[in-house]
């Protein structure tokens, strides 16, 4: 019994170590994100664009991703099947080419929603994001949870929980 007990207390001890080694690493690579991101006024694919408004009856997941990117290639399929299964989401492609290359795209991976075109990158500069893909959860207009790199889909669904709170 001793043992079992053993092997569960550093089970938990190695659980707790990656924990906080991931969250330090998201606050680490956290962007500095403007006061007034979700009242700017944002061109998307579908016509113009105010995240405010779109976070203000749900929490609204703000994808910010490349065409570019590896761990996007992993992270597009959970965010397009949590777009099909009805959860609000707006996309954010940085320098992936013009609006016709990031529609087949979207179009490809099933990813729906509202789809913003970085092609120069004004915007991630302006959202200072150091690092795709980068999540973010906007409620009615607040910034509610920022988070960059693979996160799974309980993750997603759970900040977007946390937020609806």
């Amino acid at each position: 019994m001793s043992r079992l007990k053993r092997w569960l207390r550093e089970a938990l001890l190695l659980v707790l170590i990656v924990a906080a080694a991931l969250w330090g690493m998201d606050w680490l690579r956290a962007p500095q994100l403007p006061a007034d991101l979700a009242q700017q006024p944002l061109t998307s694919l579908q016509g113009e664009v105010n995240l405010a408004e779109l976070s203000q009856d749900r929490p609204l997941l703000v994808y910010v991703w490349a065409t570019w990117c590896g761990v996007c290639k992993l992270t597009t399929p959970t965010v397009a099947a949590m777009s099909q299964q009805g959860y609000k989401v707006a996309s954010v492609a940085l320098r992936s080419g013009n609006d016709m290359r990031v529609a087949t795209w979207l179009e490809k991976k099933g990813l729906q929603g509202v789809a913003i075109n970085d092609e120069s990158g004004a915007i991630g500069q302006r959202w200072d994001i150091q690092a795709t893909p980068t999540f973010i959860v906007l409620h009615q207009g607040k910034v509610i949870s920022i988070s960059s790199g693979w996160t799974s889909a309980w993750g997603l669904k759970l900040r977007l929980w946390w937020a609806s709170r």
